[in-house]
């Protein structure tokens, strides 16, 4: 398919490829005389035609070249009859100025009805306003006319300060809106998006993939929901992007994290003499997990993944899980028992409240920092 260039920079470059086969078409096939215009020669094409034509364009695309080409003034299209059957309409080219036909070298028309391109290029008048057709047109994007004409001024005194000579300055005042239009909902959606962090929050499946598969352990992120919940609450801030700034945040405390424990990335089956290093029990501490009680349950850890025969990157990793989630149900139950009861020299506190309040440490994750 050969292509005008300077047709495609006049009606635009999908405006063109469409004409060049609407007229390749109409020379091609048997045409008829309209009452719309008797004049032209129409052909009837449908719906599935057009699509096997261009085959690269979804439906909605050929509707949309479609109607710009109409708006332009370049095709005419004209309903079918009654007793036609099918999505099909009659297409007509207008016939005052010449499209380069690339078999013959003949020339096909485009019409003269408005908007259109001029005979010939000229500069923007320094009074131009866009014609009804192309504010129409802009609307059928859901553009706002008051939108449309606010751009006018500034399209004007560019132009003419440039000085450059067009065919059609409705065309080019069309993209123009087009092209701002897009900005300001890209603008706009940016600022809708934003919001405050809510307590329901967590990562997008997306966020998630891409942190599985940069070899973090799901369960490290897993538990770092709540602290990141928490912190950016406490702070109220109003950000548009929580998903990349949670990736950002896991990536940094994982790095710290494999760092401090000289993570090896090999998996393997966990020993069975297997002991937690010595940073474990001093991040157990920190959480006020007692260290005597982390090492009871070590026996039970080790022989649960011995029989299971599954392997990981990092066993002082699951281990922590294992003994902060094992920690936090074991006060949970004390919250639950009736406070008469709760004589357990183990939970530091008598109250309620203190015990919410320790239950709330176990989740405090300040030791990646």
């Amino acid at each position: 398919m050969l292509i005008s260039p300077t047709l495609a920079q006049t009606i635009g470059l999908e405006e063109a490829v469409m004409l060049q086969v609407l007229a390749d078409m109409i020379s091609q096939r048997e045409s008829s005389k309209r009452p719309l215009n008797p004049r032209l020669e129409w052909i009837k094409v449908n719906d599935a035609e057009l699509q096997e034509v261009f085959p690269f364009w979804a439906p909605v695309d050929i509707k949309r070249v479609q109607a710009s080409l109409h708006a332009l003034g370049v095709i005419l299209i004209d309903g079918v009859t009654s007793e036609d059957s099918g999505n099909s309409h009659y297409f007509a080219i207008e016939d005052n100025s010449s499209v380069e036909n690339p078999v013959t070298n003949t020339s096909n028309t485009v019409p003269s009805s408005k908007p259109k391109p001029a005979g010939k290029t000229a500069l923007i008048p320094a009074n131009w306003q866009p014609d009804d057709n192309w504010l129409k047109l802009c609307k059928q994007h859901s553009i706002p006319e008051q939108f449309a004409l606010e751009l006018v001024p500034e399209f004007v005194f560019y132009w003419r300060e440039r000085g450059e000579a067009r065919f059609s300055w409705g065309n080019a005042f069309y993209k123009h809106v087009l092209k701002e239009w897009r900005n300001e909902q890209t603008r706009k959606g940016t600022y809708e998006l934003a919001s405050n962090m809510s307590a329901e929050w967590r990562p997008n499946t997306d966020a998630l993939g891409i942190l599985v598969n940069a070899g973090i352990n799901a369960s490290f992120i897993e538990d770092a929901i709540p602290e990141f919940v928490l912190y950016w609450r406490e702070r109220g801030a109003v950000h548009g992007a929580w998903n990349t700034k949670f990736i950002e945040h896991i990536r940094r405390q994982w790095a710290k994290f494999s760092a401090s424990f000289g993570h090896d990335d090999t998996p393997q089956v966990i020993p069975a003499d297997w002991q937690p290093s010595a940073e474990c029990y001093e991040i157990l501490q920190l959480a006020e997990i007692d260290e005597e009680y982390a090492r009871s349950r070590i026996p039970e850890f080790v022989l649960y993944w011995r029989d299971s025969q599954q392997v990981k990157a990092s066993w002082n990793t699951v281990f922590l899980q294992f003994i902060k989630q094992d920690w936090a149900h074991k006060l949970k139950q004390f919250e639950n028992a009736d406070i008469n009861y709760a004589d357990d020299q183990t939970i530091v506190g008598s109250s309620q409240q203190k015990i919410k309040e320790r239950f709330q440490r176990i989740a405090d994750r300040s030791w990646a920092e």
